[in-house]
Parts: structure tokens; C-alpha cells; sequence
């Protein structure tokens, strides 16, 4: 079956489903209405829509086509009148799979029973067989003069023998990087152990490699010889004014093209991903700015080697959750967490691309800020263009199969608006200072304007 390109629009009382499929046969369509859900099957089209809220298919209800433009027009009335059904243009939202509620407690509850007398044995049997291993032991203890039972340990389990590791969104992907040794990724960070790295190697091999990449000299020419970097610096985005953001056609397309997933993180992977999508957002922002929002052939390399997640599999968090203090702000992150979040990035915009400058690395904090600020919609957008670039990198893809495609998804669907807002101007008071990334900075700088000093008071002499 094929999802088709459609679009919604509403009025007050109804909701229109704009549906693109030429050259069928109007009379072989089905459409079916459960309260929220809206599915359309016409051969070989196959759509299912999750609306926001009810709506109803009854005599004010219509579908119409048009052999001429190829549009079926499914019409529903709302349930609510004038109810506002939001989110009608993030298209990954409306394609979710509708969440369907677990009961917490069992659908049938035994109220009494009559049967035979049994032994004790034979009811403790009875019971054991209700309650958790944990609990079975203790009944098993007591019998037994409140001795526990004892095995002899295995020396291994096949578990533990597998080099199996999993990575990306949610820890869901494991197996892209098989046959890395056999590819041109530059970026991969843990060369042919990229499969079977546990997760605090792969943060010491990217901590290791930051340093040696580190390169004093460099940051010090582009310290001194800033010239360019202040036009780049004082670049503005077009796209963080005030206008609104309305997706392209282009970008329905892609949107309709990303997976159909419904995401259910616990409460700790949430905050994670809030952490990680600000390391995704911080690249981008530093070639988007860097290039002046005219990608090169060096972008994706560029946006990768500085996503810790792609490079070494290493998405934050970088901090113990036992170091934020009680009083938390009303986003769910502090000040460190965010700082800790956005600390690798900073010291990689410092080591790995062509341009390396902390004004540099901090305007970049302040564009995230200002992407977060506009909300889900324009989020997704910049997803959307790093998606763009790359898919059209022969290597470099495999990073939007575990990672970005996946974002957009949960961008539209999961995301919150308001905690977004509230990062963001968190990040805006958020000063990250040079005595923080750990490469003597300051002093650098300090040493450099006292050699540029030294030089020009010499040239004065010698004229």
C-alpha cells in the first residue's frame, strides 16, 4: 500500500482531508470514522490519520473527487463544534499510531470462589504460583527456618558472552556500523569496535580523540585573524524572525516518507532526548551559520564530527542525575545539565572544523536558543534541512536512520512546546565560559594578543 500526499485544513465545524490520488475509481473508495481515527483505502492508497479530537461521519459529512486535479476530499464533521483541532500541518503527528491505554488493574477481579478444602501445602502451592520469584523465595525461606536458598554461580551467561551493543534513538538500533572498517566514515570515532563498544568507552574514546584533535595553533590564527569569522558572526538566520513557519511541499513529502513509530520513553529517556536534540540543533546551527544557509560538500561531515552521538555513539547525558539540586526549573534541567549537554559540542566547534572560535561556538548556543524558542514546527524544519543534507551523503545517512528520522518523528508527536520555550531561555541566560572546555583558553588568548602586541611595537622600531 502507498501513503499518499494529503493535507488538512478545518473551519469551525468540520475537518477537510485533502487526499492526492490520481487515476482511480472514486467509487472504489472506503473510508471509515472511530471518533478520532480516519482511514481511506482506495487501491493501491492507504491512509490512516489520528486526529487530535472526535469527529463524525454524518450527513454533513462529504467526500468528493476530482478526476482533474486527482484530490478525494473527505469531509468530518466535528464532534465539538468550534473546537480548535492544533497541529494539523505536522503530519508525522497525525500518521502516529493512535495510543491505546493498558488498564492498570485486571479486567476481571475474583470476588470470592467456592472450592474443596485443600491442604496447606497444596494452597501455598496455589499461591506461590500468583506472586514473584523475590516473594516465593522468602515463603520458601521461612519454611526452611528463614535459610534462603543458594546456587552456585555460572561463570557466564550467553547474555553477557554476545558483543551485541545497541545505540541511537532510545538505544533501538544495533548493526549499522557491521562493515564500517569498509566504509569512508570519517566521522566514526571507534573505528571497527563500533559495534561492541560499551557505552563508557565510547566516551573515552571520543574524550581521547577531542584531545588530539585539539590544536592550539589553530585556534589561535583564527583568534588573531578574524576578519571572516565577524562577517559569519553577524550573519542573521532569515528563518528566526518573525515570520511564521509553513511547510513546503517538499517537506510534507519527506515528512509522509518518515517512519510510522509511536515512542514510549520513561521520564529519564525524555529528558535525554531534550539533551541530545540540543547537540543536533548546535551542529546544525554551526554550518547552517558557517555556510551562510548554502550547504557545501563539507556539511555533513561538518555536522556529524560534531554531534557526539554520531561520531561516538555518545548522546548525553554527560553529568550524574544525582547532582541536580531539589529545586528544579520549571523546564526539568538545570543550569548544568544543560551546560554538561552543550559542553562537547562547544570543544568540538573548537577542534575538528575550519572555523574555530568561541564567539563562534557561543553564537551558536544563542541560535539554539532561538530555534527552541519558535517551538516544535520550526524545530522540525531544521531537523528536516539536516535530514536533507545527510541523506545525500553516500555514508553519512546511516545517521538519519538512527538518529534524525526518528527526531522528527518525536519532534511532532511527543515534544512539548512549552518546555521547549523554557529551555530556551535557560540557554539564553546560560553562560558557558572558557575556563569551563579545559584547553587553558584564556591564557591562549591572553598569550596571543601579547605576541600580536610584541610584533606590531617591532615593526614600529624598525620603520
Amino acid at each position: 500500500m502507498i501513503t499518499p500526499r494529503f493535507y488538512c485544513t478545518q473551519t469551525l465545524e468540520a475537518v477537510a482531508v485533502s487526499i492526492y490520488c490520481p487515476s482511480v475509481r472514486a467509487s472504489d473508495v472506503e473510508i471509515n470514522v472511530d471518533e478520532t481515527l480516519l482511514t481511506v483505502h482506495i487501491n493501491p492508497y492507504f491512509l490512516r490519520i489520528n486526529f487530535p479530537h472526535s469527529v463524525l461521519d454524518d450527513d454533513q459529512s462529504s467526500a468528493t473527487y476530482d478526476p482533474s486535479s486527482g484530490y478525494l476530499t473527505v469531509t468530518l464533521t466535528k464532534e465539538t463544534k468550534g473546537q480548535e483541532f492544533p497541529d494539523l500541518d505536522l503530519l508525522a503527528k497525525l500518521l502516529a499510531p493512535r495510543h491505546v491505554e493498558v488498564p492498570k488493574q485486571p479486567a476481571i477481579e475474583v470476588i470470592g470462589s467456592e472450592t474443596s478444602p485443600q491442604s496447606e501445602l497444596e494452597e501455598l502451592v496455589d499461591l506461590t504460583d500468583a506472586i514473584s520469584l523475590e516473594q516465593r523465595e522468602i515463603l520458601e525461606a521461612a519454611e526452611n527456618d528463614w535459610q534462603f536458598p543458594q546456587t552456585i554461580a555460572e561463570t557466564s551467561s550467553p547474555l553477557q558472552l554476545s558483543t551485541k551493543r545497541y545505540y541511537g534513538f532510545l538505544n533501538m538500533y544495533t548493526g549499522y556500523f557491521t562493515h564500517v572498517a569498509h566504509t569512508e566514515n570519517d566521522v566514526n570515532e571507534l573505528g571497527s569496535e563500533a559495534e561492541s563498544c560499551l557505552p563508557e568507552e565510547r566516551r573515552a574514546k571520543r574524550l581521547q580523540h577531542e584531545e588530539v584533535k585539539w590544536d592550539e595553533e589553530h585556534y589561535m590564527a583564527d583568534y588573531v585573524d578574524d576578519e571572516y569569522i565577524q562577517e559569519l558572526l553577524a550573519w542573521e538566520d532569515p528563518e528566526l524572525g518573525n515570520a511564521e513557519c509553513i511547510f513546503t511541499e517538499s517537506e510534507n513529502m519527506t515528512m509522509l516518507h518518515l517512519p510510522r513509530k509511536e515512542y514510549l520513553p520513561t521520564k529519564s529517556q525524555e529528558r535525554n532526548l531534550y539533551l541530545t536534540l540540543l547537540t543536533l540543533l548546535f551542529a546544525y546551527a554551526y554550518d547552517r551559520r558557517t555556510t551562510q544557509h548554502d550547504p557545501t560538500p563539507e556539511s555533513a561531515w561538518t555536522i556529524c564530527s560534531l554531534v557526539p552521538a554520531f561520531s561516538a555513539l555518545d548522546p548525553p547525558p554527560y553529568v550524574s542525575l544525582e547532582s541536580v539540586p531539589l529545586s528544579i526549573p520549571t523546564s526539568g534541567f538545570t543550569d548544568s545539565d544543560l551546560a554538561s549537554a552543550l559542553m562537547p559540542s562547544y570543544r568540538r566547534s573548537l577542534a575538528f572544523p575550519l572555523y574555530r572560535s568561541f564567539a563562534m561556538a557561543d553564537a551558536c548556543q544563542n541560535d539554539v536558543a532561538a530555534i527552541l524558542a519558535k517551538g516544535r514546527r520550526t524545530v522540525t524544519r531544521y531537523l528536516l534541512e539536516m535530514k536533507h543534507v545527510l541523506d545525500h551523503h553516500e555514508v553519512y545517512y546511516v545517521y538519519n536512520k538512527i538518529w534524525v528520522d526518528d527526531f522528527c518523528v518525536w519532534i511532532q508527536a511527543s515534544a512539548s512546546d512549552e518546555v521547549l520555550l523554557d529551555i530556551a531561555q535557560q540557554l539564553n541566560a546560560l553562560a558557558i565560559t572558557k575556563s569551563m572546555i579545559g584547553w587553558n583558553i584564556e591564557k591562549l588568548e591572553a598569550a596571543t594578543l601579547l605576541d600580536t602586541t610584541s610584533s606590531d611595537s617591532d615593526n614600529e622600531s624598525s620603520e
